[in-house]
């Protein structure tokens, strides 16, 4: 009977918020209830962006916990999980990222400077058209950066509580979709690895 049970699936959700953090009632903070294991990302100060700190919170708990990982990241949280993967060591166990109303990093400027690079990692960057962080064409250009699907929420705002994004089951779709992305892929390496175990 064929097994695929190398890794623990599905992947972990872990979130991580932009600046001052996601409270009770933000999409993410209903989108980490959705999900067993998840887990989120903490900042010692969520007042005080830091590009290299903020990123080294992610990279902390993509080494302290058992991936495999999807990250959902909003707002500054985007360009920390982004730079964050900038390192490969720690894309291997994430399958997945859903970007959200991204920061412009031009804005965030004096946190650190920020190179969008090409992601190893499937992802989606959801835009808004009304977003005062990022103007939609920009939001658009990251996500050419990035490798990522790109998607037009509209007048979104920021997306987030003030914008009415509460519970957000759309959120959890783009999850679950990156996720049924990645299991293709892990079926096959799998496969392969037991093929060749069967021919050693």
């Amino acid at each position: 009977m064929l097994s695929c049970s190398k890794t623990p699936w599905p992947p972990r959700l872990v979130t991580v918020p932009g600046l001052h953090g996601s409270e009770g009632a933000h999409w993410q903070s209903w989108l980490e209830r959705q999900f067993a294991r998840s887990v989120r990302v903490e900042q010692a100060d969520w007042d005080a962006p830091n590009l290299a700190v903020w990123a080294q919170s992610v990279r902390d708990v993509l080494a302290r916990e058992r991936g495999p990982f999807v990250l959902a990241a909003h707002s500054f949280g985007c360009l920390a999980a982004a730079h964050a993967l900038q390192q490969a060591s720690y894309v291997a166990d994430v399958v997945g990222i859903l970007f959200v109303a991204p920061a412009s990093p031009a804005k965030f400027s004096f946190a650190g400077p920020f190179e969008a690079r090409r992601l190893g990692v499937p992802s989606i960057l959801i835009g808004s058209e009304t977003d005062p962080w990022m103007p939609l064409a920009e939001s658009r250009e990251l996500a050419q950066r990035f490798g990522s699907a790109f998607v037009n929420l509209g007048d979104a705002g920021h997306i987030n509580t003030a914008a009415g994004f509460g519970p957000w089951p759309r959120a959890k779709y783009f999850v679950d979709t990156l996720v049924h992305c990645a299991a293709p892929l892990r079926f096959r390496e799998d496969t392969l690895e037991l093929a060749a175990q069967a021919h050693a």
